[in-house]
């Protein structure tokens, strides 16, 4: 029988599926994993940064905040042709989803939105899923990406609504659900999910979890991020995440949300494979890589080195739905 997929949750029945020990716990979400999705497809994703740094947020994880002292140079927004010849070196090197990245704080409908508008057209053309994350939005603007063909837009949570304001104080926590909400009435599908290793506690990241496994509807996608301690940053020197926190989120997350793509995605650089592994049997079928070996502005492994890890592992990239019926 199929493990139903609920709306429901409360915070006690997650804590309850968080604290299991480990193994038990892992096997459950491999277990929904499998009622739900191919045990051996993960989904290859890049990210690049169209717009970098001198974001006036103050999000204390984050390097691309203009009030911090980092390494990270500012970057006006690329040419569309560029963000295109970057998104078709994806597809050629299996990626099935491109997602485009702005150092915004909110969507202005001015010329940059514009192009942004025509680089969605140019991605979609590519036969790639294309996501943006462009910082808040309204109904409107979201409904403009949707009809230039974005498949996704990724707005995290970050953490729980409770320590939110411990992370950042230049927007609430409720700004956030805003825009996941704009971005479904358009027709949009949602991608959010989370970062761990800020110095949240636990009841915090299954309290972020019941947030989204509580929403009308579930995220399509639901990234758990480790911190990636950029120097420079509020949070440079909180300790490293540990491994078995990120297959411990992935596990919980993949059985209160059975049927999204699970997205490892920042932290993986600070993993071997064997832990990487570990994510993977957790219910995780989706990873981050890229030509340039960085996820935004952190390090992160490059596409050679993961495709290795899956034929190691004896997975395999999936395919787009263009060729899957072609197949």
């Amino acid at each position: 029988m199929t493990s139903a997929i609920r709306n429901d949750w409360t915070l006690e029945e997650i804590q309850a599926i968080y604290d299991q020990p480990l193994l038990e716990l892992v096997f459950q979400a491999a277990t929904i994993h499998r009622q739900y999705h191919s045990a051996k497809e993960i989904q290859v994703c890049t990210l690049l940064s169209i717009k970098t740094g001198g974001c006036p947020e103050d999000c204390s994880y984050c390097g691309q905040a203009a009030r911090y002292h980092t390494d990270i140079k500012v970057q006006a927004l690329l040419p569309t042709e560029t963000v295109i010849a970057h998104a078709q070196k994806a597809k050629d090197t299996g990626s099935t989803r491109f997602c485009m990245a702005a150092a915004w704080r909110e969507v202005r409908d001015n010329k940059d939105f514009d192009r942004v508008i025509d680089m969605v057209k140019g991605v979609n053309d590519l036969g790639l899923e294309v996501c943006c994350t462009l910082g808040m939005l309204t109904e409107e603007q979201a409904v403009r990406l949707q009809e230039a063909g974005l498949h996704a837009y990724n707005h995290n949570l970050d953490t729980s609504e409770t320590y939110y304001k411990e992370i950042i104080s230049t927007r609430k926590f409720d700004n956030r659900i805003n825009t996941i909400n704009n971005v479904r009435k358009a027709g949009i599908t949602v991608c959010s999910g989370g970062i761990i290793g800020l110095g949240e506690t636990h009841r915090d990241r299954i309290s972020m979890l019941l947030t989204l496994a509580t929403m009308p509807k579930h995220p399509e996608s639901v990234p758990i991020n480790a911190l990636a301690r950029v120097k420079g940053t509020p949070l440079e020197d909180n300790p490293k995440v540990d491994a078995w926190d990120m297959v411990r989120m992935i596990a919980t997350a993949r059985i209160v949300m059975p049927a999204s793509t699970v997205r490892l995605t920042a932290g993986r650089i600070e993993m071997t494979e064997s832990e990487q592994a570990w994510c993977f049997m957790a219910g995780a079928n989706s990873i981050f890589t890229g030509e340039r070996q960085t996820l935004l502005v952190t390090p992160n492994p490059g596409v050679t080195e993961d495709m290795q890890m899956l034929q190691n592992l004896g997975l395999e990239p999936k395919l787009s739905k263009k060729e899957v019926s072609a197949c």
